[in-house]
């Protein structure tokens, strides 16, 4: 049985706010969009644009841009900002590997992200599953840049390992809000947690970019917002993305207030002043939005810096 977020149930309706006028989604009808939905169906793949109803969508798949959501649709928590489905997963499909090898192929992507749900049912949190796409993507599509978006893996070990041992060319995890905020918006995770995962990935391989995604709109303040930044550059985080959190529905962890587009470009100038490669920050910004271009930033920037530091 699949419910979306059952423990919410009995909590009181949290009114919607009325979007402001930046916060406006583009709306690109294509053929390109068609195309990419289409290949998308025809290998019965699950992304997260669709399952987390994404507010660039149409824009992204028209770029022929989709964000693939493996081990299935369904996830084991039911974090409060979040409107994928919560309930009991299906067991894990051992030809998607190839399936989404395959849709790359189709799509002719030059940078992929891959993401799941929440795995905590498997023994290894799904590590070898992300592992196995990794290997069958990178080998149906050598010259192809892969990026995975992964759970936390907490209280599964070394798991983590696997997926590393896999080589993406980036390994993001988001840390989706500020600790105080945790135990109302992600109770099934940890911060520091999510922090040693990060951190631990950049102890393993270096060559791996790391990025994380917060967002805001939840009821942070600055001040938090800025030890986030922190921490996550404490751990050599080289990426980070800062969205604003638009509620899903009434039964969904409340917006305490649309960060202005001003706010979010200072916001960023803070972030580049503590050493981030790359930060996007936008109302819009999500995890997988530009991420090929966003590729090619970081591959930039990360040359100027190794060049910097050899001269001086």
């Amino acid at each position: 049985m699949t419910v979306r977020h059952p423990e919410k149930i009995n909590k009181p309706i949290n009114p919607i706010k009325k979007k402001p006028n930046w916060i406006r989604s583009k709306l690109i009808n294509s053929k390109e969009f068609f195309l990419t939905k289409s290949i998308v169906n025809q290998h019965k793949l699950k992304t997260v644009c669709q399952e987390a109803n994404c507010p660039n969508i149409t824009e992204c798949w028209s770029k022929r841009h989709a964000t693939f959501l493996i081990m299935g649709e369904i996830c084991t928590r039911a974090c409060a900002f979040c409107d994928v489905a919560t309930g009991k997963p299906k067991p894990l499909n051992p030809l998607e590997p190839l399936s989404i090898a395959f849709a790359v192929k189709k799509l002719n992507l030059k940078h992929t992200v891959i993401t799941s749900v929440d795995r905590d049912d498997l023994v290894d949190g799904g590590a070898n599953h992300f592992h196995d796409v990794i290997i069958e993507t990178r080998k149906q599509n050598p010259e192809t840049t892969i990026e995975v978006l992964t759970p936390d893996f907490l209280r599964k070990g070394d798991s983590y390992k696997i997926v590393v041992d896999a080589k993406p060319d980036v390994f993001n995890h988001n840390i989706e809000t500020v600790p105080g905020l945790y135990r109302q918006v992600r109770p099934g995770s940890r911060y520091f947690s999510s922090l040693e995962l990060l951190k631990n990935t950049k102890k393993i391989n270096k060559n791996i970019f790391t990025k994380s995604g917060l967002m805001v709109g939840l009821g942070e303040n600055k001040d938090e917002i800025v030890q986030v930044m922190d921490d996550l550059r404490s751990a050599e985080v080289d990426f980070l993305t800062i969205g604003q959190y638009l509620q899903p529905s009434t039964k969904h962890h409340p917006l305490e207030r649309y960060y202005k587009p001003e706010e979010f470009d200072e916001l960023k100038t803070i972030a580049m002043s503590k050493g981030f490669l790359l930060v996007s920050s936008s109302p819009l910004t999500r995890s997988s939005y530009h991420a090929d271009e966003d590729f090619a930033a970081l591959q930039k920037n990360r040359i100027a810096q190794t060049n910097a530091q050899s001269i001086s």
